[in-house]
């Protein structure tokens, strides 16, 4: 899908651009409105100035899960507010913004769309560059807006609501796919398992949250492809066992849900944990990090830890506000891709968007600049 400016085509200016360089990120490509600011420092990660999000959670609660035309309706309301917000809490005025990034993709078309086009509108009106982001580079990348950020090359375990990824990251742009779902992904299992046992939405958190209480071990679920040194992921078995079993509870399901919930977690997280170690092996690397919404998990986070700690693995992850989908993690993408040189800003304000955007093909792109 494409939207282009109504003026001629012609060769994009290329621009350098300072040192001090402010960022603004725009993301838009699901059920959450996220602006941020930061600001590159020499060779340093860029620093965070401030950023604003707006979930739309209790809005699409009452349809048990996202409404994609309520989604961008919301996004267009939402994002000029929010920019405002962002350029008060950092002192800045929009004029003294460099570049104008978004989310390109992947994600839903119509919200994608809004955060292109605001953000390209805002930059022909200034006169400034703008530039497409991968929404899961931003996740990629995120952890290091956190207090203790990673070095290269990692390991990467991306794990959202549609994607579940295990990457060799040598650099921005130097990213190998070592292993990926062939079916559901992680967030996918839990929020499609939480509305088989009745949990409201959003239901990956609230099974999460009801697991705590349960029991991990009161029920055998399946832990699909863990032998053969097999790297890919299938989490959809999964689902069709915890509908299996809360067919065979019956009535008795209230009294065992929270048994089952945790059951579901801890299968869930083995999968993760045990292929993260394997990649960990394969590859020879020493750090992990661990990005996506999945990535707030606490038991996830209490595995990894204690199982990368007795191997010498030094476990990374955002903050847990930078988890789900942020405007902070874009622009930190955007900025990072700048101070590589791998995406030279220009003043092209024709717009596309990518709602299907593998993450391996920005390996070719960067390589072609």
């Amino acid at each position: 899908m494409t939207v282009e400016s109504p003026s001629p085509r012609v060769a994009p200016e290329r621009l350098e651009l300072p040192d001090g360089l402010r960022v603004l990120g725009i993301e838009s490509s699901c059920d959450e409105t996220g602006v941020a600011l930061v600001e590159t420092r020499g060779e340093q990660v860029p620093k965070l100035l401030a950023q604003a999000l707006h979930s739309q959670i209790a809005m699409h609660r009452n349809y048990g899960g996202v409404v994609p035309e309520l989604a961008s309706r919301d996004h267009i309301r939402r994002v000029l507010p929010l920019t405002e917000q962002v350029l008060q809490q950092a002192g800045c005025r929009l004029a003294a913004v460099d570049v104008i990034a978004y989310t390109k993709g992947p994600g839903l078309a119509g919200a994608l769309l809004v955060g292109a086009g605001v953000a390209c509108a805002l930059a022909a009106a200034l006169d400034k560059p703008v530039l497409g982001v991968h929404h899961l580079e931003g996740h990629l990348l995120s952890p290091f807006l956190s207090a203790d950020p990673p070095q290269f090359p990692f390991v990467a375990l991306l794990v959202s609501g549609g994607h579940t990824q295990l990457m060799r990251v040598d650099g921005v742009g130097r990213y190998a796919l070592l292993g990926e779902t062939i079916d559901d992904a992680a967030g996918e299992a839990f929020d499609k398992s939480a509305k088989l046992l009745g949990l409201p939405y959003p239901g990956g958190p609230v099974l999460a949250q009801l697991a705590e209480g349960g029991d991990p071990q009161a029920f055998a679920l399946p832990r699909p492809l863990l032998r053969g040194g097999n790297l890919d992921f299938s989490f959809a078995g999964l689902k069709t066992a915890v509908w299996t079993q809360a067919q065979r509870l019956g009535p008795q399901l209230e009294r065992h849900k929270a048994d089952l919930a945790a059951s579901t977690q801890a299968a869930i997280v083995d999968v993760l944990v045990r292929k993260s170690l394997l990649a960990l092996q394969q590859t020879g690397l020493q750090r992990l990090v661990v990005a996506g919404g999945v990535g707030a998990n606490q038991m996830l986070r209490r595995q990894l830890n204690a199982a990368c700690g007795d191997a010498g693995i030094r476990v990374h992850y955002p903050e847990l506000a930078l988890c789900t989908d942020n405007g902070a993690m874009i622009a930190l993408a955007a900025a990072m891709r700048l101070q590589a040189g791998l995406q030279p800003p220009t003043k092209d304000w024709s717009f596309d968007v990518k709602p299907r955007w593998p993450l391996e093909s920005l390996v070719a792109s960067s390589a072609e600049n």
